[in-house]
């Protein structure tokens, strides 16, 4: 044993102690102790939707908002009341209605221009508001009047005939059921307060100035405007995800081209673009709709004329000289081939309102005039030349080629021109916002490719495809989500913009920005109708918020940098 250990050890104690009395006591206190890394607290990390306060009230007012309007959509877009035949069943008379109008649509023209029920009424407000339940009350008493009318004769025929219960649509139509008319011995009484009272309607946005109730009408708007900036993104997503994820992967020459068509359509007005992508739209599909009129017109006219020729073969018949066509002149900056060929249908008309002119020389001369003017009388014309002026022959070949043949003049109706309008506003829109999205995955495939489980899987012979699917769009989902709820607002503007210029949606089908149109021409100094602006701009206003909130805590959510640890 070394002689010396008792004395370092000695030594080293008494150092020790001397230390451990000179320490200050607060520090030793501040000094965490030291535990087990089995007995350390549980480390608790926060809910990533709940990082940011503002993204989840945006999250919750938003939410509300799509759920009112497009929740609404049945009721809104459905008939205020749907139309029905008068039937009998079991002796009930269930009575006839002729329905009206889409309920965004409806109004009620002696109820024009009132403020919110909420609001204080001018004495006019009042009076109209009088007026309009009044009118409103007595349309309900004709209505008990006609049905009780109605059910008076049906169960006289079910008292003479007992064993009929239930009576059949024709049976109905032959006991003369009243529609629309009262008889003349029948008299509407005057209501009463209290119905007067009870037909008030309560209007919580007021009405505009055909009568619609403004609240409906913005939940309708909504429900367009949201749905349009909703499909807008979607596109915009799509085209935004595939382009820069292309470029971003094949890299070289060709993405070096495709980043240079972004750069180009960035410098062009994004606005103008959409301008004049929503007008070629419109456009195209009032060509459409002319091709398809004149196809079927020129499909029917032909058959048309066929059977006239043979009807006036085999019946002898001759050709009417006194059939009088009127023809626009041409305009004064029309050139001389248009005003040559309006001289010839002149000289045509003039032959075919001769007295000599034989049949052949009629049709002639009326075909003549066809080819000047393409308008449906010529034809028309033509054909009652042919049938010997007879009007009740060329009613009959008319009813012939529609019910025998199938032969009519088709045409878009109203609904598909609006649909029509509103896929190629939102294709306008979309097909124009996927820049900014573009370039984001452009570069998150840049830094992604390069690494490691990317380069494993190339080395493995990994399809392209499944590496897309598999490794580049789990990783791209926070950023296009993020992307794609700062796109939603965006397009949403447009929208709205567009329709407030009356390029984007056409009235009667409402919406956000068509609105504030509406009311923008609705504030003067006289009077204002101010509940007209405000409540459509309130609601864009606090939709695009919301949204910019929610883009923002979505943010907040995928970035894991910003999460607490």
């Amino acid at each position: 044993m070394n002689p010396a250990a008792p004395v370092l050890y000695a030594l080293h104690m008494s150092d020790g102690l001397s230390r451990d009395s000179s320490r200050d006591p607060k520090q030793d206190a501040d000094q965490p102790e030291s535990v087990m890394a089995m007995a350390a607290p549980r480390v608790t990390r926060d809910n990533p939707l709940t990082r940011s306060t503002a993204g989840l009230i945006g999250l919750i007012v938003l939410s509300v908002l799509v759920l009112a309007s497009l929740g609404s959509i049945p009721y809104t877009f459905g008939a205020a009341e749907s139309p029905q035949r008068a039937r009998v069943v079991d002796g009930d008379l269930i009575p006839t209605r002729l329905g009206s109008a889409v309920r965004y649509n409806s109004g009620d023209l002696d109820a024009t221009l009132l403020p919110p029920t909420w609001w204080k009424h001018l004495p006019e407000d009042e009076q109209k508001i009088q007026t309009a339940a009044a009118n409103r009350a007595t349309a309900a008493i004709r209505q008990s009047l006609l049905d009780a009318h109605n059910q008076a004769r049906v169960d006289a025929y079910i008292q003479e005939n007992p064993s009929e219960r239930t009576l059949s649509s024709e049976r109905v139509s032959e006991l003369g059921l009243v529609v629309n008319e009262l008889p003349a011995e029948v008299e509407v009484p005057a209501p009463s307060e209290f119905q007067i009272d009870a037909a008030r309607r309560f209007h919580l946005f007021g009405t505009d100035n055909q009568g619609r109730d403004v609240f409906v009408r913005t939940l309708a708007g909504g429900a367009i405007s949201i749905g349009i900036g909703l499909a807008a993104a979607t596109l915009s997503v799509v085209i935004g995800t595939l382009y820069g994820a292309l470029a971003g992967y094949i890299g070289g020459t060709i993405d070096s081209l495709m980043m240079r068509v972004v750069d180009i359509l960035y410098g062009l007005p994004y606005i103008l673009l959409v301008v004049l992508l929503a007008v070629a739209g419109e456009a195209l599909v009032d060509r459409y709709d002319n091709h398809i009129r004149i196809s079927s017109a020129a499909v029917r006219l032909a058959w048309m004329h066929a059977e006239a020729d043979r009807i006036a073969a085999e019946e002898n018949l001759l050709p009417a000289t006194d059939v009088r066509i009127e023809l626009d002149p041409p305009d004064e900056r029309a050139g001389e081939s248009e005003v040559a060929r309006y001289e010839r249908a002149l000289g045509c008309v003039a032959t075919l309102e001769s007295e000599a002119t034989d049949g052949r020389a009629a049709r002639d001369a009326v075909r003549c005039i066809h080819t000047y003017s393409r308008s449906f009388d010529v034809v028309e014309a033509e054909l009652l030349a042919t049938l010997g002026g007879s009007e009740d022959r060329l009613a009959e070949l008319a009813a012939r080629a529609t019910e025998e043949r199938g032969l009519t003049i088709r045409s878009l109706s109203a609904a598909q021109k609006t649909t029509l309008d509103v896929f190629i506003l939102l294709v306008a829109i979309g097909g124009v916002s996927w820049l900014t999205m573009a370039r984001v995955i452009r570069g998150q495939v840049l830094s992604l490719k390069s690494q490691p489980f990317m380069e494993a899987a190339r080395s493995i012979g990994t399809p392209v495809r499944k590496q897309f699917r598999w490794h580049l769009l789990p990783n791209l989902l926070g950023p296009i989500i993020v992307y794609a709820t700062l796109t939603v607002p965006q397009a949403i503007l447009q929208e709205s913009f567009l329709s407030f210029l009356g390029i984007g949606v056409q009235a009667p089908l409402p919406s956000w920005g068509n609105h504030a149109a509406q009311g923008l021409t609705e504030l003067n100094t006289i009077r204002s109708r101010w509940w007209l602006l405000l409540f459509p701009c309130l609601m864009l206003g606090v939709t695009l918020l919301a949204l910019n909130f929610v883009g923002e805590g979505l943010r907040e959510a995928f970035d894991p940098k910003r999460a607490r640890k």
